[in-house]
This record gives C-alpha cells, sequence and structure tokens, in this order.
C-alpha cells in the first residue's frame, strides 16, 4: 500500500477515535452537571447527602466570602444545601468541618457528584464552578484570553480588595485596641483599591471580558460592605454605577440572603421577601 494512503487511514481512524471519546466525555460531563432547580437547605451537622436531589453543599456564614459562591450557585441555578457555621462557638474550627476545609474558614463546597470533592477557599469555589457547572460561559468565559482577564481581576480582589477591606473593617471595628496607624493604613488602601475599580470601570459596564463574569461578584461583596468601614461610594462614581448594576440582578439579591436575611440589605432598605430563596 503506499504511504500516502497508510497516514490517510491512520489519520482517519485516530480522526474518529477522538471524536467518539469526545463525545462520550462531554456526555458524562453533561450527566454530572446539576439540573436548574430551586436551592434547598440542610441544618445537618455532617456531610449532606445528594439523596435529595441537590448535589452541592455550601457550608457558609452571612460574610463577603460567604456570598460569593451563594450568588453564584443562584446566578446558574443550581439547587443546593445550605449549612450556616456558627461562629460564635467556632464550629468552623470543629474535627467535622476541618476534614472539609483544614484552614477552618468559610466558605467550603462539596460536590457530591464528584466523589464528595471538598473545595474551599471562595475563589477557588468561584473557578471551579465555573469549569464544571458553566457550560455556556455564562459567568466564566469560554475563551482562554478571557478566562485570564477575569482570572486577574478575580485575584485582584483575593489578593488585594478583600484582605485590605478585611483588616481596615477588624482595625476599625473589632480590634481589642484602637491603632490609628492600622486603621490609616488599611483605609486608604481600600480607597486606593476603591479608585482602582472606580477608573476600570470608566469605560465598561463590567469588570472583565466585555460581560458580566465571576470577577463581578468576586469584587462586589466587598464593595457591598463599604459601609462597615465608614465608606460612601459618592466620590467614585463608575464604581458606584457598577454596584447599583449589580444590586439590581434578582439572583444577587437571593445570594445576599444566604444564609440568613442579610443586615445591611435590611439596614438599606434592600429587604424584599420576592428575592429570598425559596
Amino acid at each position: 500500500m503506499p504511504k500516502g494512503d497508510e497516514v490517510r487511514i491512520l489519520l482517519s481512524i485516530l480522526t474518529s477515535r477522538a471524536i467518539v471519546n469526545y463525545r462520550y466525555a462531554f456526555q458524562v460531563l453533561q450527566e454530572t452537571r446539576s439540573p436548574y432547580s430551586t436551592t434547598k437547605a440542610c441544618n445537618s451537622s455532617m456531610m449532606a447527602s445528594s439523596t435529595d436531589g441537590a448535589q452541592l453543599t455550601l457550608y457558609t456564614g452571612p460574610t463577603p466570602n460567604g456570598w460569593k459562591p451563594s450568588i453564584m450557585l443562584e446566578e446558574l441555578g443550581l439547587p443546593y444545601h445550605v449549612r450556616r457555621l456558627d461562629f460564635s462557638s467556632k464550629e468552623q474550627k470543629e474535627e467535622w468541618f476541618l476534614k472539609i476545609n483544614p484552614n477552618g474558614r468559610i466558605p467550603a463546597l462539596v460536590d457530591h457528584t464528584a466523589g464528595d470533592l471538598k473545595i474551599f477557599e471562595s475563589g477557588a469555589i468561584l473557578w471551579y464552578l465555573g469549569e464544571m457547572y458553566d457550560p455556556e460561559g455564562t459567568l466564566w468565559p469560554k475563551e482562554g484570553k478571557k478566562r485570564t482577564e477575569v482570572m486577574s481581576w478575580l485575584m485582584f480582589q483575593m489578593g488585594g480588595l478583600g484582605p485590605m477591606q478585611g483588616q481596615a473593617s477588624y482595625f476599625l471595628n473589632s480590634a481589642p485596641e484602637q491603632i490609628e496607624y492600622a486603621k490609616n493604613r488599611y483605609l486608604n488602601e481600600t480607597d486606593r483599591l476603591y479608585q482602582v475599580l472606580d477608573d476600570h470601570l470608566k469605560e465598561r459596564q463590567w469588570l472583565a471580558a466585555g460581560q458580566y463574569t465571576l470577577a463581578d461578584i468576586a469584587n462586589f461583596t466587598w464593595v457591598f460592605c463599604h459601609s462597615r468601614i465608614g465608606k460612601t461610594l459618592d466620590d467614585n462614581p463608575h464604581l458606584k454605577a457598577w454596584y447599583e448594576r449589580m444590586l439590581a440582578r434578582p439572583a444577587v439579591q437571593k445570594g445576599l440572603d444566604v444564609p440568613t436575611e442579610n443586615a445591611i440589605k435590611k439596614a438599606l432598605g434592600l429587604s424584599d421577601n420576592a428575592n429570598k430563596r425559596a
């Protein structure tokens, strides 16, 4: 047989196998995804079972990091259990939870479709949900360059906005002694980061990839808490407009009420029974 014919036959066989393998992999991936459905609650202190249909369990509390995954889950329409951890009794440090997150922090997610796979750190949870449960690229774009842009702004929040604003809030509201240098240090850095966001949003509606993404969710939950450190958004008009666009999204409103009615929403007069989880 001529060499050219051999090569064509070999390529035909390899291509056929690749198509079969791709179709099989895609079918398996689709079968492991959760169908869109109403969210459900779980009060058990043990890892929840998926026997009632909810394939995900979110371990969380009413904090900026805790609201990130609940908003994304609501945006994707995924059914999930909610397990609120009791910070007052340091439940997040109990042995059963340390098996889920060795760092003893919320949030954490367990995916029962993947052998009770445990994911912790809020940014990692958003990334995981995008990879596994957003095939249409609704919040996690399909294109590599766009994903890189989204990841950059996710890391901006994880490495900058969250830690700096979190420390500002601690030294203003919780520290056993008032340390002016610490308060000013973290407040000034938070102001700078808000200005970075404001400048970036001057000519765009969303932070990355020309669309609403998980990067917007991650940054929003911290900007949402600006009143806790005595800030307003009056000096950041583009950031304020983005903040208002975020608040107008029904899934954001619902996610902010996980695991309990949101105290900041209530104080701002934003509570609405229609937006609460079913």
